[in-house]
């Protein structure tokens, strides 16, 4: 049997997605998986050091990780209303940050993509891990920040305001949802395993949503800071249709992302196929 490293986040969707791939609800015949639970900055940089045979990463990173993997179409985070907001401590726009220090959860991800995207003047950004992202803004560490994952429920517990909306500002530009991570297959599996590897991916997801009590205990060990309120507004809105699979919609979401970023000389132009054959 060979066993495959899996890569992704703490964060309540993950582990919802992951369960029942993770806890053998779901059949993967002559494979067998090791979660490696990381913050996904951690993960693209793994990525991009070959070091995880599957993972998620942030659509970002892949731009530069064509080479070695191949997207899957089942199993990441791709929506509407669920994109980076931009906090800070007092009401500015998008002017006012110009020129100004602005924390973000790592160079790759699609929440520092998108900020870039939208206008040119962003270029003093801090890395920080994305949960002592809100602490920086509100001790005037940094004078605002890119926030993810389930800071989008708690910023105004800090009182920190909304800045910017960067998928709305994405949503109203392209049309499209916004793709923030996906799930990567190191290309030297083969299309066989890959595609294997895909459907039981898409039976994890389907399975979490059709038992949605099951997964909790594993979902809590790994977001034991959040209220229960919280993990069940964070999978709500991250698991949803284009988590089991993309589909044309999310499929040209990502296409258009990758075209803008590539124009503005973000990522490296690729010819390559972004899925399997």
């Amino acid at each position: 049997m060979r066993q495959l490293t899996l890569g992704y986040s703490p964060c309540p969707n993950d582990t919802f997605i992951f369960y029942g791939l993770i806890h053998g609800k779901v059949e993967l015949p002559g494979l067998q998986i090791r979660e490696r639970l990381e913050d996904v900055e951690t993960l693209n940089q793994l990525a991009l050091d070959s070091l995880l045979d599957l993972t998620k990463i942030s659509y970002h990173a892949l731009g530069y990780l064509r080479k070695d993997y191949v997207l899957l179409r089942s199993g990441g985070a791709l929506g509407r209303g669920c994109g980076p907001l931009v906090v800070a401590k007092s009401r500015l726009n998008a002017l006012d940050l110009q020129g100004k220090t602005i924390a973000i959860p790592g160079r790759l991800t699609t929440a520092n993509l998108l900020l870039q995207l939208h206008s040119e003047g962003f270029e003093r950004v801090v890395e920080m891990p994305f949960h002592e992202i809100m602490a920086a803004v509100t001790s005037g560490d940094v004078d605002a920040g890119v926030i993810i994952h389930e800071s989008r429920f708690t910023y105004q517990d800090r009182g920190l305001v909304k800045v910017m909306d960067l998928g709305q500002w994405w949503e109203e530009e392209t049309g499209y949802p916004i793709p923030l991570g996906g799930i990567l297959a190191r290309r030297e599996l083969g299309s066989t395993r890959i595609k294997m590897i895909e459907n039981a991916l898409r039976e994890s997801v389907r399975y979490a949503q059709a038992h949605p009590q099951q997964p909790k205990d594993y979902i809590r060990k790994h977001a034991q800071e959040l209220s229960e309120s919280v993990i069940e507004s964070h999978i709500a809105l991250y698991v949803n249709e284009f988590s089991v699979d993309l589909g044309e919609e999310g499929v040209q979401a990502i296409e258009t992302l990758f075209s803008r970023a590539e124009q503005r000389g973000i990522i490296p132009h690729s010819d390559l196929q972004l899925f399997v054959e």
